[in-house]
Formats: structure tokens, C-alpha cells, sequence
């Protein structure tokens, strides 16, 4: 006897869905703003998933990252670039130090506040972060030519000020 059941194809994974991007009855910004949420979602976890044979969660790469590019920046720069709390910075970089990833040294200008910076230790690590990164991005922009990299980041951009000014 046949059901209902064994009608259905398996074709497709387990809980995936075959076309997220379905959404033809939706006006296109809003058809952009939704992709826009997948794609960010999509990228960051597949890259939790390249970095976990790390020991590394997104919050401990993204401080090295961002006290990689401005280095001897203050905690609450650091929060500020990572969109956080002060106090939560504060942990993190706590816990980064105490790993020996991260460094806090005292700043001439200013005894109150602290600086921080990589440690030699951190430096393998983050190349092995920047090489996931830069073949994630190759993934991603497969098909695209540099202009039209450009082009969307020109148009990004805008979204983000736009975004940004709440």
C-alpha cells in the first residue's frame, strides 16, 4: 500500500532547503536584504567551521583580527570596531592574554589606559586565519570579475552608511 510517504523524493539533504532564495512575491529590496541576511549567515558559519581545528571561537578571531590591523588600540576602540560592550571586550581580551594571544602594555600618553597587542604566539595563528579567509573569499566570488567587486563593494558601502545612520 502506498502513502503519502513514498511519494516524496530524497534528492534533497535533510533539512535543507532547495531554494532559499524563493521569494519571487517579495519587492526586490526586500529580496536583497533577505539574501543579504542569508549570505552573511552562510559565510559565517562556514567559516566557524573551517576555524573550529583551530580552537578558536568567531569572537577570539575577530579581536586578534581587529587588534591585528590597529594595533595598540585601547579596549574601548576594540569594542567599539567589534560593536560591543566595553566590559565584554574586556573579557575577551582577558581570556586572549591569558592564552597567550594577547598582550595589554601600558600607554606613555596615558596611565590609565592599557594598549593592546599580538603576541608573537598569535602571529602563526592568525596567518592560518587569513589563509581560511582568503579562500573563503575565492569561493564566494567565483564568477566575478574585479570590476564587478568593485562595484558591489561601492554598493555595500552605501548600504552600510546608509544603515549606519540608523
Amino acid at each position: 500500500m502506498a502513502t503519502e510517504a513514498d511519494n516524496t523524493t530524497t534528492d534533497k539533504p535533510a533539512g535543507k532547503i532547495s531554494d532559499p532564495f524563493n521569494m519571487r512575491d517579495e519587492s526586490p529590496t526586500r529580496q536583497v536584504g533577505l539574501r543579504m541576511t542569508i549570505v552573511a549567515r552562510l559565510q559565517r558559519n562556514n567559516f566557524d567551521r573551517k576555524v573550529a581545528a583551530l580552537n578558536v571561537t568567531r569572537s577570539q578571531w575577530a579581536m586578534i583580527a581587529i587588534v591585528a590591523r590597529y594595533p595598540g588600540s585601547t579596549q574601548r576602540t576594540i569594542a567599539e570596531y567589534l560593536e560591543m560592550s566595553e566590559a565584554s571586550a574586556g573579557r575577551l581580551i582577558d581570556r586572549l592574554c591569558a592564552d597567550g594571544l594577547l598582550e595589554r602594555r601600558d600607554r606613555r600618553d596615558d596611565r590609565r589606559a592599557r594598549a593592546v597587542y599580538l603576541t608573537e604566539q598569535a602571529k602563526p595563528l592568525l596567518d592560518q586565519l587569513g589563509v581560511i579567509a582568503s579562500e573563503s573569499e575565492k569561493r564566494m566570488f567565483a564568477g566575478f570579475s574585479d570590476e564587478e567587486v568593485t562595484q558591489l563593494l561601492d554598493f555595500m558601502t552605501r548600504i552600510y552608511e546608509n544603515v549606519s545612520r540608523g
